[in-house]
């Protein structure tokens, strides 16, 4: 069950606060697949399993940035925000992706509110430190700062 934040004042508190680790999401190349069809990216490492097969991972590993997408779905098992009009991705700071994503592999988010500052128009930008942890490798699948604009 998520974490709910009502209204600016209780997402202004959130500042500092480690909000845990969503549920394990496999990555399966049929997801490798449609990423790939939607961003157009259909490099051979991602979607070529016989010639992945020979590659330096033995197997076709996930686009980074198909990763990177997966943090607005899995913020939202951690964190439900309501009582604003509209809230705004504003864009991401520090995307590092340290580890390849195998295919058959399972990644979570471990997310923390780094930061909440007022913003114009009586709104708030909530600052989130997003780490998609990779199920048995000591590195992480991506590192990233993500913003979003809360208004009333």
């Amino acid at each position: 069950m998520p974490l709910t934040a009502h209204g600016i004042p209780e997402i202004l508190a959130l500042g500092g606060r480690d909000l845990g680790r969503s549920e394990w999401k496999e990555v399966t190349q049929e997801l490798i697949d449609a990423y790939a069809f939607v961003s157009g990216d259909h490099q051979w490492i991602h979607t070529d399993v016989e010639r992945a097969a020979a590659g330096p991972y033995g197997r076709t590993i996930a686009h980074g940035y198909m990763i990177l997408s997966w943090g607005i779905p899995m913020f939202g098992e951690l964190l439900q925000v309501t009582g604003v009009g509209r809230a705004l991705n504003y864009g991401v700071n520090r995307v590092r992706h340290p580890a390849p994503v195998p295919v058959g592999s399972r990644v979570r988010l471990h997310a923390t509110v780094t930061g909440v500052t007022e913003v114009a128009r009586g709104g708030v930008q909530m600052t989130r430190g997003f780490t998609f942890e990779l199920e048995g490798s000591e590195k992480p699948a991506c590192v990233a700062e993500s913003l979003t604009h809360f208004y009333p």
